[in-house]
């Protein structure tokens, strides 16, 4: 029966579900995107927002709440001082799963999450500033061998031996 069960125990004990969190909530912060499974990166993301919402009123009181979770000074840094100024004007939805497919293996669904914020490609495309793709030129008609000049070349051609004569059957 399912009564009470609020989140995805991920088949591990309390203490070893809150280590992996919290390992895998510093390298979403350090690295922007992590792969994962599908199971994981939800249970990540209900981990992650509530941190990033109190990165992003600097108090001691909130430093010390996010730190009690992640224990590692330079991911509570990174998270107070960069994170949480680009995210400063965004009401929530701080992070993006993308399915990726199937894992070899055992068929597991895996996905990317990342940091909405720090996709460049999608910031890109939202802002108008697309990136510059090469231009093809259909229709036009390209130059025929025969009238594009031909350059000498100032290679000589080597005397041709002399062919061997075969003797001559009387």
């Amino acid at each position: 029966m399912r009564h009470g069960k609020k989140f995805n125990h991920l088949g591990r004990t309390a203490p070893h579900r809150a280590a992996m969190l919290a390992n895998m909530a510093c390298s979403l912060f350090l690295h922007k995107r992590i792969t994962t499974t599908l199971a994981k990166a939800k249970a990540l993301r209900k981990y992650v927002e509530p941190m990033i919402t109190k990165s992003k009123v600097d108090t001691t009181t909130n430093r010390r709440t996010v730190f009690a979770d992640l224990q590692n000074k330079e991911v509570i840094t990174l998270l107070f001082r960069d994170i949480s100024q680009k995210v400063a004007d965004r009401p929530g939805g701080y992070t993006r799963i993308i399915k990726t497919g199937n894992r070899m293996g055992d068929n597991a669904e895996m996905c990317f999450i990342e940091l909405v914020d720090y996709n460049e490609l999608m910031l890109n495309e939202k802002s108008g500033k697309k990136a510059a793709k090469a231009t093809t030129r259909r229709g036009k008609t390209t130059k025929k061998k025969e009238d594009a000049p031909v350059a000498e070349s100032p290679v000589t051609e080597a005397p041709a031996a002399p062919e061997a004569e075969a003797p001559a059957a009387e």
